[in-house]
């Protein structure tokens, strides 16, 4: 793939794009981590030894752990080369104390900025921009966030966003706003009579909280 190449943004429900790619942990590919049952993070950054980055990259490993919990594969990915990704983890654990625990993917080429629409010409030709796609371990793409160059991310959004769509998967239900796991979730409105019915009789039951026939919460393990 020619480095210019520009191909459509993968959307929500698409099949991410697999890659090949040279990383600070050697070569990788999306599906080994896919095809193990695990789920994806890749999140782009706009260059190494920048200080925006330098605090992304410090809270991406701190709540490494967490995302390990989740069964969440970080990756990292800019177009630096690998000797400046080395280097700037270094300059990070010596400076800040924290080691970078995850592969960080070299995309000299632009190849995987391409398939997954990371380089924006109106912030920069040469940088990719702040995005975040997360992927299941189907190899669909769950959720999508892209940031303009000069924003730094909210890691604790992105940690709760990834607990609603593996809570989403697990029980089928929604997460209403500013849900944190503990709290009450969506039950999907009844999509025909006899469902309808049912939902009701849940109510009575205690099985959901009922405010009215489209909207009932309940509490998930």
């Amino acid at each position: 793939m020619e480095a210019q190449e520009r191909q459509p943004i993968p959307r929500i429900g698409d099949l991410a794009p697999e890659f090949k790619a040279m990383s600070t942990h050697g070569e990788i590919t999306l599906s080994q981590y896919t095809k193990a049952g695990k789920w994806v993070l890749l999140f782009s950054h706009p260059a190494d030894f920048t200080p925006v980055c330098t605090t992304e990259f410090i809270e991406f490993s701190r709540l490494n752990p967490e995302f390990e919990k989740r069964n969440v594969q970080l990756v990292g990915l800019s177009v630096d080369s690998i000797f400046a990704h080395l280097g700037w983890e270094q300059n990070i654990e010596k400076n800040f104390g924290q080691r970078i625990p995850f592969p960080v993917i070299a995309d000299r080429s632009m190849a995987v900025a391409s398939l997954y629409g990371l380089i924006h010409p109106g912030a920069s030709d040469t940088a990719t921009v702040r995005a975040v796609f997360l992927i299941d371990p189907n190899g669909k793409v769950r959720f999508l966030i892209y940031y303009p160059l000069s924003m730094g991310r909210n890691t604790q959004e992105i940690l709760r966003a990834v607990d609603a769509a593996q809570a989403a998967d697990k029980h089928a239900i929604a997460t209403p706003v500013n849900w944190v796991p503990g709290e009450d979730v969506i039950v999907p409105p009844p999509a025909n009579e006899t469902a309808l019915r049912e939902r009701i009789e849940m109510g009575k039951r205690g099985e959901v909280t009922q405010t009215d026939w489209y909207f009932s919460k309940k509490k998930i393990e």
